[in-house]
C-alpha cells in the first residue's frame, strides 16, 4: 500500500511546486503585485520542503 501512496504523492508535491513557481513567474511578468509575488514565493518554499520531505521519506520506505 505504502508504494502506491508514494507514488501518487511525490508526483503531486512536484506538481504544486511547479504550478506555484508558473503562478509567480506569470505574476512577475505580467507586473502583478509586489505582495503576491512575496506571498507565492513563500508558499513555493514551504511547498519545496514538504517535497523535500516526501521524497526523503520514499526514500527512506523503499530501502526498508
Amino acid at each position: 500500500m505504502l508504494h502506491w501512496t508514494v507514488f501518487l504523492i511525490v508526483p503531486l508535491a512536484l506538481a504544486a511546486v511547479a504550478g506555484v513557481l508558473i503562478l509567480g513567474l506569470a505574476n512577475f511578468a505580467g507586473g502583478g503585485s509586489p505582495q503576491r509575488s512575496q506571498k507565492l514565493m513563500q508558499l513555493r518554499v514551504l511547498f519545496q520542503f514538504l517535497a523535500v520531505v516526501v521524497v526523503m521519506i520514499a526514500i527512506f520506505a523503499f530501502r526498508h
